[in-house]
């Protein structure tokens, strides 16, 4: 996108912008600072789909009270490792930074934390949850449910959603591993980032309404599957752990993230914490995970490339470049961020694909 269509903005700016905003929505000072941080970082690292470009569909949610902003949130602890945490609708990046520390918690006292987290919103970018596990020497995986909008393998309509998973572990010396994926080719907060800066869309990302690929974003009718029957897969072992097992929606039953901004949206999550210290000892851990990496920068990299790096290595390398440069957004997003404009009236009655019927 050119340079005329973007601005550059601190850290602190943005989130300042955001916190704000939500605040004027309806959201209590403490939920509106834990979705303005998470949306920052998610910006910091590059991840612009989860970032500011939600900030406007999440404002109207919280006005229209699909987000609770007084919630009675309770933990019931299963046993010395497990428990589960309602979140009775609040917005999902507070609940979940919440499941984080429990599971956190957990696994320090008894090597396993397994935290799962029920009747939340949607929670942003998972990456921001398992980084603060390995900042803390431990290895954390987390899943989440997301709506119907994926044409499963040898399916020609939506049913289950993009479904992510994000693995974090510790790296003693470096930037911790981390990644954090859909299980689809393309994430759908790609696609709002495609729209937001009128980009086209690769063409294996997404079908059109007929379920031909398509590259324009606006026509974005179902998304893809990473690896075709493999992906299916893991977005349904994603929606057994977040969903059944936890007594939620599962599949073609998750709430719409559009159809009725006024209703919660009842989502699952899981955490799952393991520490080191309880199997090979935190020790052992950093040496084999030193050795590993050291071989792979060590490995022949591929034209194009000056490098091998492993997961984790290109969101630390834009954080810095952005600490220095500043972080860039879209100018109409920022615009929208200064206002005094919240845009009540958007969103609501939207198909899953952020289109009007």
């Amino acid at each position: 996108m050119s340079e005329e269509k973007m601005k550059l903005v601190t850290f602190e700016e943005l989130k300042s912008l955001m916190k704000n905003k939500f605040m004027k929505a309806g959201l209590p000072e403490v939920h509106a600072a834990a979705v303005a941080d998470h949306l920052a970082y998610a910006d910091s690292r590059g991840v612009h789909s989860h970032g500011a470009v939600r900030v406007e569909y999440y404002s109207e949610r919280i006005n229209k009270g699909g987000s609770n902003p007084n919630p009675n949130i309770t933990f019931d602890q299963k046993s010395a490792s497990i428990g589960i945490l309602d979140g009775d609708n609040a917005v999902g990046h507070y609940i979940a930074q919440l499941g984080t520390e429990k599971a956190i918690e957990l696994a320090k006292e008894t090597g396993v934390g397994v935290v799962g987290m029920k009747r939340l919103g949607h929670c942003g970018t998972l990456s921001y949850f398992v980084r603060q596990a390995t900042e803390q020497g431990l290895i954390m995986i987390s899943m989440c449910q997301s709506d119907p909008m994926v044409v499963l393998y040898g399916g020609a309509e939506p049913y289950f959603g993009t479904n992510p998973i994000a693995f974090g572990a510790p790296h003693k010396d470096g930037a911790p591993i981390i990644f954090d994926m859909a299980t689809t080719v393309g994430a759908w907060g790609k696609i709002l980032d495609s729209r937001a800066k009128g980009k086209a869309i690769p063409a294996d990302w997404a079908v059109d309404s007929n379920g031909n690929p398509t590259t324009d974003p606006n026509a974005v009718a179902g998304l893809v599957p990473i690896a075709g029957a493999k992906g299916s897969g893991l977005m349904m072992m994603v929606d057994i752990l977040c969903g059944a097992l936890l007594g939620q929606p599962s599949g073609g039953s998750v709430s719409s993230m559009y159809a009725d901004l006024s209703a919660g949206r009842e989502l699952g999550q899981i955490h799952i914490v393991l520490n080191p210290e309880f199997f090979a000892g935190l020790e052992s851990f950093y040496s084999t995970i030193e050795k590993m990496v050291g071989e792979i920068h060590g490995m022949k990299p591929a034209e194009g490339f000056s490098k091998v790096q492993y997961p984790g290595e290109r969101s630390d390398a834009t954080f810095e470049k952005y600490q220095s440069a500043g972080i860039p957004i879209v100018k109409e997003i920022y615009d929208y961020l200064v206002s005094d404009d919240i845009h009540f009236d958007r969103y609501d009655g939207m198909d899953a694909f952020a289109k009007k019927d």
